[in-house]
């Protein structure tokens, strides 16, 4: 795609854990690609999504939330949000409208101030509060660093979405396309697939086990129009491989079931999904388990 006045380039969202970068990503490109939980630090990798209208490309990168790493994972995600500040051209910082500015935000703050890209101020949520306290949370965080932009937006419901987008391609530089305009994201089929099945199972199991799952597809072959799938669901403890297989099987079932549905949506056709569960002791902090499951730790640049 090579037009005048085309204009194209990277944005990165980030934030603390649970703000709604993966909705509002989800929302800006008009389909489902990062999984999505109430659950801090569902998203694990960078994930890039592309979005491409007449006058331009955006190609989003979602990343984990920024967070105080307590292992291997934990700190892979955060150098993958980190280092990627560097290699974007506009940079989407998503917050909640309060007044209150904790230490996780001073700690992005800080990092912003090292680099020299376009910040744009992004209030999520906004339909949860009234216009007084969004005022508010405006004036606290205006005072604190001198951003590009403040959008409050509404992740959820799609409130402001357009206006963030048109705001955005005023910082892009002139520039073909980076993907055909058909593509949507960089992330293989298997990894998607692989992340519906942690999203179900994020939304099903109890609070301390999401954090120690992983998934890892085995295997997908395509037989008389319907795709089978087997995926492990790999866990931490023996105690925790009980609780996600559940009495009579019944956990491992709602599990399947609902990432079948999405599955189904995603190719565009039937399929049939087959879960296992395995017991890996502290995978999170063994580096060739961590690269098995898709995280490649690495020093940061």
């Amino acid at each position: 795609m090579t037009k005048e006045n085309f204009k194209s380039g990277f944005v990165t969202l980030i934030g603390r854990p649970n703000v709604g970068k993966s909705t509002l990503m989800n929302k800006l490109i008009g389909q489902k690609i990062a999984i999505t939980s109430n659950k801090p630090q569902t998203t694990r990798n960078r994930i890039q999504t592309v979005y491409t209208k007449e006058e331009g490309q955006i190609v989003f990168v979602d990343t984990p939330g920024i967070h105080k790493a307590k292992n291997k994972l934990g700190n892979y995600m955060v150098q993958v949000a980190e280092r990627t500040l560097k290699e974007v051209d506009v940079v989407l910082w998503l917050v909640e409208p309060t007044t209150f500015i904790g230490k996780g935000e001073r700690h992005i703050i800080e990092k912003l101030e090292r680099v020299k890209t376009p910040i744009i101020l992004v209030i999520n949520k906004v339909d949860k509060v009234k216009k007084e306290e969004l005022l508010l949370a405006i004036d606290t965080y205006r005072k604190e660093y001198d951003f590009a932009e403040i959008v409050p937006v509404s992740a959820l419901k799609g409130e402001n979405v357009e206006v963030l987008i048109r705001l955005i391609f005023g910082y892009l530089p002139y520039g073909e396309a980076f993907y055909d305009e058909d593509v949507i994201t960089d992330q293989p089929e298997r990894q998607i697939i692989a992340e519906l099945i942690r999203e179900k199972a994020l939304k099903s199991l109890e609070e301390e086990i999401p954090h120690g799952i992983a998934v890892s597809i085995e295997s997908m072959k395509a037989r008389r129009k319907i795709m089978h799938i087997e995926a492990t669901i790999i866990c931490e403890k023996e105690s925790h491989k009980g609780i996600i297989i559940g009495k009579g099987g019944l956990m491992l079932k709602k599990i399947g079931s609902q990432a079948r549905l999405e599955i189904q949506d995603l190719l565009g056709c039937q399929a049939n999904v087959n879960l296992w569960v395995k017991v890996k002791k502290n995978w999170r902090d063994k580096d060739f388990l961590l690269k098995n499951f898709g995280y490649n730790p690495k020093e940061p640049e």
